[in-house]
C-alpha cells in the first residue's frame, strides 16, 4: 500500500530540504510548494493526504491558508513553525490545524507525528456506520453524518477544534474524560500536557452552547481532572 501523499509547505529551502530528504528515506510521497498560493492550488489540485505547513509564507500568512483549505476539505494539517507562543499555536488550532510541531524540531519528531496522523486516517476510514448518526441531548443535537450542530433549532457556528471537542464529549457522555485523554485524541500526544490550551477552547464551547441564562449545563469541569458531558433529561 502506497504510504500518503504529503504536501510541504515551506520557503525556507534548508527546512524544506531537510523535510523532503527525511520523506524520501522513509518512502513517503511528497510534493512541495513555497508560497500559500501554491498550496492552495497544490492541495485542491492533488488532494495531498496530509499538509506540513509554515506559517510565515511570503504571500500570505499559514493560518489564512488553514482557513481556506478548511473551506472545503478536512485533510490533516500539520502546523511546522517558529513560532512559539501559546497564543500562535491556539489561532492556528482554532482555524482547523490538526497538529502544532515548534521549529527547531527532530527528525524523529516528525515522524512520529506523521504517524500519529496516519493512524487517526486509519481510524477514520474504519469507522463504524453507526457513526453516521444522531446525537440528541436536550435541546442540543449533533448530527456526525453532516458534520456540525445545533442547539434548538439554531445551528452553532463552532471552529474545527470545537466541534471536535463537542463530538469527543457527546460520544462519551456521562463519563469523565481526563486532560490526557482530550488532548491525546484532538491533537495527538505533543498537547498532552497543555491543560491551559484546553481551557481556552473549552471556555468558547461553552459560551456557545451554555450561551443562554437558562440554559442547561451540558459540560462539568472536574477540577484537576478533565471534564464530562452531563446527560441533560
Amino acid at each position: 500500500m502506497n504510504k500518503p501523499l504529503i504536501l510541504v509547505v515551506e520557503d525556507d529551502n534548508s527546512v524544506k530540504n531537510l523535510i523532503t530528504t527525511t520523506l524520501k528515506a522513509h518512502e513517503y510521497r511528497y510534493l512541495a510548494a513555497c508560497s500559500g498560493k501554491m498550496a492552495i492550488m497544490d492541495a485542491s489540485s492533488h488532494n495531498p493526504d496530509i499538509v506540513l505547513l509554515d506559517l510565515g509564507l511570503p504571500d500570505m500568512d499559514g493560518v489564512e491558508v488553514i482557513r481556506k483549505i478548511r473551506s472545503w476539505s478536512n485533510l490533516p494539517i500539520i502546523v511546522i513553525s517558529a513560532r512559539s507562543e501559546d497564543t500562535d499555536k491556539i489561532e492556528a488550532l482554532d482555524a482547523g490545524a490538526d497538529d502544532y510541531l515548534t521549529k527547531p524540531f527532530s527528525v524523529e519528531e516528525l515522524l512520529a507525528r506523521l504517524r500519529v496522523t496516519q493512524r487517526r486516517l486509519l481510524m477514520m476510514k474504519n469507522e463504524p456506520a453507526a457513526d453516521n448518526s444522531v446525537f440528541v441531548n436536550g435541546e442540543l443535537r449533533i448530527d456526525y453524518a453532516a458534520g456540525c450542530a445545533f442547539l434548538g433549532k439554531e445551528e452553532l457556528h463552532l471552529t474545527p477544534i470545537e466541534y471536535k471537542l463537542l463530538c469527543l464529549l457527546s460520544r462519551n457522555a456521562g463519563k469523565v474524560l481526563t486532560h490526557t485523554y482530550i488532548t491525546q485524541n484532538i491533537w495527538g500526544s505533543s498537547w498532552e500536557n497543555d491543560v491551559a490550551s484546553l481551557r481556552v477552547f473549552m471556555a468558547t464551547l461553552r459560551k456557545k452552547i451554555e450561551n443562554k441564562k437558562d440554559s442547561p449545563q451540558y459540560i462539568q469541569t472536574h477540577i484537576g481532572v478533565g471534564y464530562r458531558m452531563i446527560k441533560v433529561e
